[in-house]
């Protein structure tokens, strides 16, 4: 069965043990909501890959982005497309517009090959989360609920007691921790990389080489 946003809902809700339908402490479009704000943050660090294709305009390094849904960040450009070993080259990025830095602009219509991270999608029908790690998502969105919830309760008359609020705040404190420890682990800015899609600008770090000023 394949994971859509009632079921990672549900799993929220037996985090939160909120699972009585006829008494539920948070709404469905609270969660949602919630588990929104968490693929979000998910997304940062470990984006959905995606390659894109655009086409230069003659006499001009600059190419429009717009086009590109949910980008979160570009990971590498490719140009001239189709050689062998590929092309990659350096870029700036400045709002919605990528800049080839190239010694001379492009001559004409030439295809770019953009390499970029989007947003992960979560909804009715389907999910682009990985599956081994949808709990994640599902633990910073209960996170984020208790959290909410307890700063709601403060000084408010509860059933379960007069601290449940800071129970929630605790447990919910404890989740997102949880949560920031499992974006660092899995996130692609912290993870090591067997290989470089292109050479940096710069010469790395060194210890026993002075690169001069």
């Amino acid at each position: 069965m394949p994971t859509t946003l009632s079921t990672l809902r549900a799993a929220v809700r037996r985090d939160l043990h909120d699972e009585d339908a006829t008494s539920y402490r948070w709404t469905d479009a609270v969660l949602d909501r919630h588990l929104e704000r968490a693929v979000r943050e998910f997304s940062l660090a470990l984006p959905r890959e995606a390659t894109a294709t655009l086409t230069t305009t003659a006499g001009s390094r600059d190419l429009s982005l717009a086009a590109l849904t949910d980008l979160m960040a570009v990971e590498a450009v490719e140009y001239p497309v189709g050689q062998y070993p590929r092309s990659y080259v350096r870029f700036a990025v400045w709002g919605s517009t990528l800049t080839l830095l190239l010694d001379s602009a492009p001559a004409g219509a030439e295809n770019v090959a953009v390499y970029y991270g989007k947003l992960h999608t979560l909804d009715a029908a389907s999910s682009t989360l990985p599956v081994h790690l949808e709990e994640v998502v599902a633990t910073g969105a209960a996170a984020y609920a208790a959290l909410e919830w307890a700063s709601f309760a403060t000084n408010r008359v509860n059933v379960g007691g007069a601290d449940v609020w800071r129970q929630y705040l605790v447990w919910g404190q404890e989740r997102l921790a949880a949560f920031a420890r499992s974006l660092a682990r899995y996130g692609r800015k912290h993870a090591v990389r067997a290989r470089r899609l292109y050479r940096p600008a710069m010469p790395g770090a060194s210890r026993t080489t002075d690169w001069g000023p």
